[in-house]
């Protein structure tokens, strides 16, 4: 196999009439049905809007149905197709279509507006547009002004005037492969970084990224044909398709959840018998909160088979393992560190072996490379502060059409991440912040993450995000924006006597109790808090910018 096009043309042949995906919609289910499982076998295929799946040959079917429409469309080799919907059913098989006829697929975050969402299609030179029902007003709002979308096709019903009815016609196409050739050289696919250091940049990959990542995250996890995978963040982003990947190769079952309520998770683990599930640091505090106010009682779930919870996309709190722990005992535990620009996670992760080190994103995954520079590209000593470096096959090509900010970014191959870190004396990376977050106060460098980090012990906090605001003495002062657990409540003077336990010049100046902002893959919006609270940049930003 050189491509993910080949595992899922693999697999097809293989395990034909094995379930491969699996769509949850629990916003839909009857209440006279005790489980998803239960209600799909009540109700047929046909009808059911609660648990609808595919096999492995339907799913490679519809990814050939795909490719072939989109060739009738004149869609040739190196072209862009974007796609523009909610985690569903359809996303997998349109996305692998994309693949098969030789196009990059360009998925879009579901949050973008109508402008984002221009700026996008037209950065990628994207000439076909996939978009879901969710879409229409956002789609019609700028669809004048793109000029350089050939095609609009509308994946559901009520097909608007603009756009071709892509399951109708999709239906007509022929289920055989596509004679496309692919290599692992050929570019598959453009991301876009999270924005939450500017306007997003168009990540250029080619095939061997892809199939890197999902090398990478079976051997991680050690997926197996009996695991089943449990999907519930946003498929256009490299993280959660990345660690479905993991399935693909071993052939296993995933299933999309959509919808990230504590009680629809748990019920999903238990009605779908999952064994690995990927979370973000909210749904897992959510998911222990409801366990700790009642609201979840864990033997009225089915749940022994749940062998792994890994989590990702930010930094994660120690506090929330040992929680977890102590709720989950049996539980394997990783967390998976990466960047879109190094195809999402596990160019860094703990292992499943290491969590005594709980703290630290871990060691260089496999395949990848890992060293902690200064600003002159040599190697700091363990214990020191630095810029972390990664170098494997799932770097980045490029930013697309954008070679200053490339240049910025990959030295020999090396991709500089941004992130500060160090390393301890075996090896183990401890995620510090981001470079662009570091306040300066006074001369001394504050790192965010680490004050976050000793909030959130604190049994009263559910989340804190912690910014510079301008200060005309020290240039910049620490900021706590604090949200805080459902039925509790503290005031300033009871967090700042909780802070007396950080050295003096690291505790925050000022409190502000309110909820933190987070983007759908978890990660703190920082600019969007600056800019309600301070309303410029950082210090550490305009110092970059100059």
């Amino acid at each position: 196999m050189n491509t993910i096009v080949d595992a899922l043309e693999r697999n097809a042949r293989l395990f034909p009439d094995e379930e491969a995906l699996v769509e949850i919609n629990p916003a839909n289910q009857p209440d006279h049905a005790t489980t998803w499982r239960e209600y799909s076998l009540i109700v047929n295929a046909s009808g059911d809007k609660y648990r609808r799946s595919v096999t492995w040959r339907q799913f490679d079917m519809e990814a050939n149905r795909a490719a072939n429409l989109l060739l009738t469309r004149g869609v040739k080799k190196g072209d862009k197709v974007a796609i523009l919907m909610m985690n569903c059913l359809e996303w997998l098989p349109v996305y692998f279509g994309i693949l098969k006829c030789g196009a990059l697929a360009v998925p879009l975050n579901y949050r973008y507006t109508a402008e984002e969402i221009k700026y996008c299609l037209e950065l990628s030179d994207s000439s076909v547009l996939i978009y879901g029902p969710e879409f229409v007003d956002r789609i019609a709002a700028v669809k004048g002004e793109l000029s350089g979308i050939r095609h609009f096709f509308f994946v559901g019903e009520d097909v608007p005037e603009e756009a071709e009815p892509f399951s109708k016609y999709v239906a007509y196409c022929s289920v055989n492969p596509p004679p496309i050739a692919l290599t692992e050289d050929d570019h598959a696919a453009i991301y876009f970084s999270s924005g939450t250091t500017g306007f997003p940049k168009a990540i250029l990959h080619a095939h061997k990224a892809l199939f890197c990542s999902a090398l990478t995250e079976q051997k991680h996890h050690g997926q197996t044909r009996d695991d089943v995978f449990l999907c519930i963040p946003p498929l256009y982003h490299t993280g959660a398709k990345m660690h479905w990947f993991g399935s693909l190769i071993s052939g296993s079952r995933a299933v999309i959840l959509r919808g990230v309520k504590p009680q629809w998770i748990m019920q999903a683990v238990s009605d779908e018998k999952v064994t690995i599930v990927w979370l973000l640091v909210p749904w897992a505090q959510d998911i222990l909160d409801s366990i700790d106010r009642g609201e979840i009682k864990l033997e009225d779930y089915r749940l022994s088979q749940w062998r792994l919870m890994h989590i990702g996309a930010q930094p994660v709190p120690p506090s929330l393992i040992k929680r977890w722990e102590e709720k989950f005992p049996h539980h394997q535990y990783d967390t998976n560190y990466g960047l879109s620009e190094s195809i999402g996670p596990g160019c860094v992760h703990l292992g499943v072996e290491n969590i005594r080190k709980v703290g630290a994103i871990g060691i260089p995954g496999y395949l990848w490379e890992a060293k902690i520079i200064a600003p002159d590209g040599a190697e700091v000593p363990n214990g020191e502060v630095g810029e972390l470096a990664v170098k494997g096959p799932g770097v980045m090509l490029c930013y697309y059409k954008n070679p200053k900010a490339t240049e910025e970014i990959l030295r020999d191959g090396w991709l500089l991440t941004g992130d500060m870190a160090k390393k301890d004396e075996e090896g183990f990376i401890y995620l510090v912040d981001r470079k662009k977050d570091v306040i300066i106060s006074g001369g001394e460098n504050l790192y965010p993450v680490q004050i976050e980090d000793y909030l959130r012990a604190n049994e009263k906090i559910k989340d804190v995000a912690v910014i510079g605001l301008p200060d005309e003495r020290l240039g910049e002062i620490a900021a706590a924006i604090i949200e805080l657990r459902e039925g509790f409540s503290a005031t300033e003077e009871e967090i700042n006597a909780f802070c007396e336990g950080l050295p003096r010049y690291k505790r925050p100046k000022k409190i502000i109790f309110a909820q933190v902002p987070r983007n759908p893959t978890g990660k703190i919006e920082k600019p969007k808090l600056r800019r309600i609270y301070c309303g410029d940049e950082t210090l550490v930003e305009r110092q970059i910018r100059k």
